[in-house]
């Protein structure tokens, strides 16, 4: 049939057969109700949210975008009528699920994130987990019999989750096993060690991780109580397996298979009750290497040893043949097959040439017994279908003569699961005939009278914090009539000593950074053991010592304040007779930051390695942290230290930008480095007058590097563009004058090399006093200085310099002159001066 539109995904109804919804590449859903011959469009701008919605009560639920909201229509005129929004606000993307009566998203906001759950299309109830729970991340298990199953990870699990069951509306949930192990796969999906036993309503099987071990265990009252699994008493092979419990167990895989046409580490089947095969090993805890091949036909009562390696597994006819072949990488030509539930096992070549086993298709229906082996011979050729059908190997229908039964018990021997009586039908070791269509599993069901263990306690602590109130309720899906009933009263209970557990210490507010001097109020919680007999030790890292009692039952407050810079540790020990747990918090007490400036030499080499260092008041070592941006960079460099060694390939100019991030303060600072091929250094030097009035900030050596580069330029009348005077941190006083050389010129013959140019500075100091005047200020407010022209270095200069006029006694006054490459300031810290220049 042509359609008009790609398709991505196709849905089917459960029930009517007619009825299919299709997901387009572009987003829009479309329902066809005769099997895709008509299609209407139901909804644009659709996430893959909406893939199951439909399917349920003939109505239809979706999310669009923008903002994705959550609407729902009837399937019929969804696209005649603007759909209803039962969720005013915006959910997660792809957190809609809808599963049987129950409607399940999530809404993150401002870094917290909460679910919801509506029941048989209600409004929208915030699901309420235990006072707690901090859920990372949550996944419904299940949602038969008007229960929820949910696997949460709190706050400080990173590969368990928590179990828990809810009340039938799914609103209100108490933990059922703790630790259950998750592995996160590609893609960011996560598989969880649980699962639902299919054809026995209530059994779960689940890995549980404690300390790096793990173990499997199973309930048959949907979590109530969990045991071990039973080992076989012999192997296969018939020889003693020595594994006793309680240090010896059966643990079995519980992995999903990547491969949706090959069975699991663990095969059941709602038409073959209480028929579990799965891969494992005995041992005191699950070994992943190890998987050898388990089966039970008791619900795990018993279990058996059947193959030594992992098998892929297929049950035909309600269970009454089951298939294995084996889990490898090397072709294969043989199946083992058994019709006696794996006691017996028989071999079947169903093929001449050996293929490589890509999966195993069973015909529709339960009691099938036609099966397809598909693979391929080489990696380069196509897909082999070998069709495999047992049905001539059976000569005849089973009747009643041909059938058993078997009771559900429990481990503890107990017949009475969930409030009732359960007997299966079984087809008997010895009959070889087929079940077909007819067969039916369950062969009778009695209500059994309550009892104390069909109840379970919703528990509060009571008013003196000593009792635990006990209100019991039936367990959901116990039909149990009659005998106890507990509900009807309010058991208190002493209240059992156990050890601290979920310790937490915290600042009101959540911040970790704080500034001297300023109030801190700590917060320290407990998720669960006993409060009242228990004494909390508490040590702030500056001295400060107390030991408190009841801290987290009054939720009284640490108030605390540190007076100086640094880094301090918080321990607190919660301690009593039953055990102790501690936890830490580091603080970092520091004060804002004041200043940054960026010290760089403003011109450097090509290749040549800069030193970038960043000035910081008040300085905070081992506090601060440190983003350079270089050039047109989007990415920072991070460090710990205040300066940063680079270098630069390429001429031009680069803006060299720092951030300085100490506490919950920032500076930032950012200056222009010129890259250039050539240019010359040439050291100066100032007298050690100068040093007396150098305060070594940055803005002073700015101003005397400008001065010095103005006045060198008016007395040259090189260009001050190409000169640059860089006055250095510290002392003595001391600058490098950098002369930018222009690119030569590629006609000219013949050139002064750089290295034969003098320089000849003669400084004539003459006073007038200035008393009050400091140095720095006197060179900052000097616009214009008073100038002679250059003299030839052949004159009398003794003549000029000794006049009365500009001499002072207390001037220390001397000429260097001839230096190659050098300058010498003689300098006064009360004169104005003259600058004689030779060149």
């Amino acid at each position: 049939q042509l359609i008009t539109f790609f398709v991505e995904t196709l849905i089917f109804h459960p029930k009517e057969e007619d009825k299919v919804v299709a997901y387009t590449k572009e987003s829009k859903v479309y329902l066809s109700t005769d099997l895709g011959k008509k299609w209407t469009l139901l909804q644009e701008r659709a996430t893959k949210d909406l893939t199951n919605a439909f399917l349920q009560h003939n109505r239809f639920w979706s999310l669009f975008s923008p903002g994705f909201r959550y609407v729902t229509c009837q399937s019929q005129n969804c696209s005649d009528r603007t759909p209803t929004i039962p969720f005013a606000s915006s959910i997660d993307h792809n957190s809609l699920t809808v599963q049987d009566d129950y409607i399940f998203f999530k809404a993150t906001t401002a870094n917290r994130t909460k679910y919801y759950v509506s029941y048989r299309r209600n409004e929208f109830v915030l699901m309420k987990l235990p006072k707690y729970a901090l859920p990372k991340d949550l996944q419904i298990i299940s949602t038969d019999e008007n229960e929820v199953f949910v696997a949460v990870q709190e706050w400080y699990q990173t590969d368990t989750y928590n179990l828990y069951q809810s009340d039938p509306q799914g609103v209100y949930y108490s933990i059922v096993l703790e630790n259950v192990r998750s592995t996160k796969q590609p893609e960011e999906n996560v598989l969880i060690d649980i699962l639902e036993v299919r054809g026995v309503k209530g059994v779960f099987l689940a890995n549980q991780k404690i300390d790096g071990k793990v173990t499997t265990l199973i309930t048959y009252n949907k979590g109530r109580d969990w045991d071990y699994l039973t080992p076989p008493a012999i192997d296969m092979n018939g020889k003693p397996t020595n594994c006793k419990p309680p240090d010896c167990h059966l643990h079995l895989h519980l992995r999903w298979a990547d491969n949706p046409y090959v069975s699991g580490t663990v095969h059941t089947k709602d038409t073959a009750p209480g028929l579990i095969m799965g891969a494992g090993n005995l041992g005191s805890q699950l070994v992943e290497y190890k998987e050898e091949m388990y089966i039970t036909s008791d619900c795990g009562n018993t279990w058996r040893q059947v193959f030594e390696e992992e098998h892929h597994i297929l049950y035909l006819d309600h269970g009454g043949v089951i298939v294995a072949i084996k889990d490898t990488s090397i072709p294969l030509k043989i199946l083992k097959f058994s019709i006696d539930e794996g006691h017996t096992w028989s071999t079947h070549n169903f093929t001449s040439t050996s293929v490589f086993v890509d999966g195993l298709l069973s015909e529709p229906g339960d009691e099938t017994l036609v099966m397809t082996v598909f693979g391929h011979i080489s990696f380069r050729s196509d897909w082999e279908l070998v069709k495999v059908d047992f049905r001539p190997s059976f000569p005849r229908q089973c009747t009643e003569d041909d059938y058993d039964y078997w009771n559900l018990t429990n481990l503890q021997g107990n017949h009475c699961i969930m409030g009732q009586q359960r007997s299966f039908r079984k087809r008997k070791t010895t009959s070889w005939c087929i079940k077909g269509q007819s067969f039916t599993s369950v062969l009778t069901s009695s209500v059994c009278k309550c009892s104390s263990s069909d109840f379970f306690c919703h528990s509060s602590l009571c008013k003196n914090l000593s009792l635990i109130c006990c209100r019991y309720r039936k367990v959901v899906s116990n039909v149990c009539e009659g005998g106890v009933d507990l509900q009807r009263y309010v058991f208190q209970h002493q209240c059992p000593l156990t050890a601290p557990r979920g310790l937490r210490v915290s600042i009101k507010g959540e911040t970790v950074a704080v500034k001297p001097g300023e109030d801190v109020t700590f917060v320290v919680r407990q998720e669960q053991g006993d409060v009242v007999n228990t004494k909390y030790l508490v040590d702030l890292g500056d001295g400060f010592k107390a030991v408190y009692v009841n801290l987290t039952v009054t939720g009284e407050p640490i108030r605390h304040r540190y007076e100086n810079p640094g880094i301090y540790r918080v321990f607190v020990k919660a301690e009593n007779a039953a055990g102790h747990e501690e936890t830490v918090l580091f603080v970092q007490v520091n004060s804002p930051l004041r200043a940054l400036h960026l010290e760089v030499v403003p011109v450097i080499g090509v290749n040549q390695e800069v030193n970038l260092t960043a000035i910081l008041l008040p300085q905070n070592p081992n506090l601060t942290v440190f983003y350079w941006w270089i050039g047109n960079n989007l990415q920072p460099l991070l460090s710990l230290d205040n300066f940063l060694v680079t270098q630069f390939s390429e001429t031009g100019e680069v803006r060299v930008t720092v951030q300085a991030s100490c506490g919950n303060s920032m500076l930032q600072d950012s200056k222009v480095i010129r890259v250039l091929d050539q240019f010359q250094v040439l050291p100066l030097k100032f007298t050690k007058h100068l040093d007396m009035y150098n305060p070594n900030i940055p803005e002073w050596r700015e101003d005397i590097g400008l001065v010095v580069t103005r006045l060198l330029s008016e007395e040259t009348n090189i260009p001050e563009e190409t000169l640059l005077t860089v006055v250095k941190p510290g002392l003595p006083t001391t600058a490098d004058l950098h002369v930018l050389l222009p690119s030569p010129k590629p006609k000219r013959k013949r050139s002064v090399p750089s290295d034969k140019i003098h320089f000849q500075i003669f400084f004539l100091l003459y006073l007038r006093k200035l008393p009050g005047r400091t140095v720095y200020a006197q060179m900052h407010n000097e616009k214009e200085q008073e100038m002679t022209s250059p003299v030839n270095h052949s004159e009398d200069t003794q003549n000029i310099i000794q006049g009365e006029e500009f001499i002072d006694d207390d001037v220390d006054s001397q000429t260097l002159g001839n230096t190659r490459g050098n300058f010498t300031f003689l300098y006064s810290p009360f004169a104005e001066y003259k600058i004689i220049f030779s060149l």
